[in-house]
């Protein structure tokens, strides 16, 4: 209800993540900016048995292309735990870097997090390859 909630009242929210082959959803990706968030986020949470597949890398790459463009973000952070490796992987591969820890809105504020990100400019200063552009799957 959180992610419709969100489309309503401020046009974005995460997507679903459908993976192809089999039709189950595998989790969510996309913007992201409740009450309180530290920045404009995009994020991702996927199940355990889809990670190392490319897909949070693939479908952030496509996120930030839309926030940046489309949503007229200036800047996009993700706020990730200090122990999860695997976010901290995909982040780099976006070109975010750590910007150092956060303090996320209750009832989260007892967790810890790093806030990693970049801005406009660094993003459209990486080349096409670089940002995994070609979206397109046949």
């Amino acid at each position: 209800m959180v992610m419709a909630g969100a489309w309503y009242l401020q046009g974005f929210a995460m997507f679903s993540v459908i993976e192809k082959a089999t039709g189950r959803w595998i989790g969510r990706l996309g913007p992201w900016y409740p009450e309180g968030w530290p920045g404009t986020e995009v994020g991702w949470g996927l199940v355990r048995d889809c990670w190392g597949r490319g897909y949070a890398t693939e479908g952030a790459t496509a996120a930030m292309d839309w926030a940046f463009a489309e949503l007229g973000w200036t800047e996009v952070i993700h706020s990730i735990a200090p122990d999860n490796h695997a976010s901290q992987a995909v982040a780099r591969k976006l070109g975010s870097r750590n910007r150092g820890p956060g303090r996320l809105p209750p009832p989260f504020e007892d967790s810890p997090v790093e806030i990693w990100g970049q801005t406009r400019a660094d993003w459209s200063a990486r080349p096409a390859a670089a940002r995994g552009v070609s979206h397109a799957r046949g």
